[in-house]
């Protein structure tokens, strides 16, 4: 299978966190094992200028058979619908136009990235650039290729959301692809595989005695959990980051910072600042989507009232002050 990847608006944080995929031989060799060839990439290939150009036409014009088309980066639609606010250097023609010249000949269409899936950073605020994703426009279907479009395998374009996506997210796909192991049913109604996309970034959390006793830090430093008072989305943002770190060892979370849900659509712009939680009377308005408000609220004042001492004080410290200590050991 042979690969062609566009780098549209974006910051290459995609890329950058592909080149940290786990396998020792390399992210590249993993893929090249899996019957995929990279025929170009803006960052990564060895050809530019004239040269990349030319691979490019000849892909368009229907003249060099390519079988998966990825996307980094929001796809800016302005001024006007014209997508001149971004032109392919070189080639005198906005970026969308060689995107929608390209998608159409894929048999694959993925969007490396929540910017692509969604718009992400590049679509908040006034978003004067007009910045959208490969098919949806935050969480509305549509986007710069339509809510129709299916690639040659009959497929819509596959999200791969995150901001910055996990290495093994796209490693995944594209060997799922290659081995014909990825079809509709395997993505959700955001159309993000569900190998990573079903769980939940709280599945694995290494907070979450604390949250289970809903002891709470107070500020950035503390070792309680975040989602009371410091803004994290763990219990709501879809992805696998706790259960497979990030290079085997680390996630947001893991290092002390609030999950800000950025696989799902809108996480740019979530009306309050990233590291605060909104609250109704006292109550997070962002409840945990896999349990009922009012279970969530009963549970909560129970294990508030039995929460040890132990995971009390921890909680608003930035180191452990008590150890649980074992059985016959003073």
């Amino acid at each position: 299978m042979k690969l062609l990847w566009l780098q549209a608006s974006g910051c290459g944080g995609c890329t950058q966190s592909l080149l940290g995929a786990e396998n020792r031989s390399g992210v590249f060799a993993q893929l090249a094992d899996s019957g995929i060839e990279l025929l170009s990439h803006p960052g990564l290939s060895e050809s530019c200028g004239d040269e990349s150009l030319s691979l490019l036409q000849a892909a368009a014009d229907g003249l060099l058979d390519f079988d998966i088309l990825c996307v980094e980066g929001a796809l800016l639609r302005g001024p006007n619908g014209s997508g001149r606010f971004h032109i392919l250097s070189g080639s005198g023609l906005p970026m969308i136009a060689w995107v929608q010249r390209l998608a159409v000949r894929a048999r694959y269409v993925i969007a490396v990235g929540t910017c692509t899936a969604y718009g992400g950073v590049n679509a908040a605020g006034d978003n004067v650039t007009e910045a959208c994703g490969l098919q949806f426009d935050g969480n509305e279907r549509g986007g710069l290729l339509g809510e129709d479009f299916l690639s040659a395998s009959g497929l819509p374009v596959i999200n791969i959301a995150g901001c910055p996506i996990h290495a093994e997210w796209v490693v995944d796909t594209l060997c799922s692809l290659a081995l014909g192991a990825l079809g509709e049913n395997d993505l959700d109604a955001l159309q993000r595989p569900r190998f990573y996309a079903e769980q939940l970034v709280h599945h694995g959390c290494p907070k979450n005695e604390f949250y289970e006793f809903k002891a709470s830090a107070q500020k950035p430093s503390d070792l309680g959990c975040l989602m009371e008072n410091m803004g994290c989305k763990g219990t709501q943002a879809h992805a696998d980051c706790n259960t497979r770190p990030w290079n085997g060892v680390g996630s947001c979370v893991r290092g002390g910072f609030p999950c800000i849900s950025c696989t799902e659509p809108g996480f740019e712009e979530p009306g309050h600042p990233f590291m605060e939680t909104p609250k109704i009377a006292g109550i997070p308005t962002g409840l945990p989507s896999d349990m009922p408000k009012a279970w969530f609220v009963a549970l909560a004042a129970l294990s508030k009232s039995a929460t040890p001492k132990r995971v009390r004080d921890n909680a608003v410290s930035d180191h452990p002050l008590t150890v649980l200590k074992k059985p016959g050991k003073k």
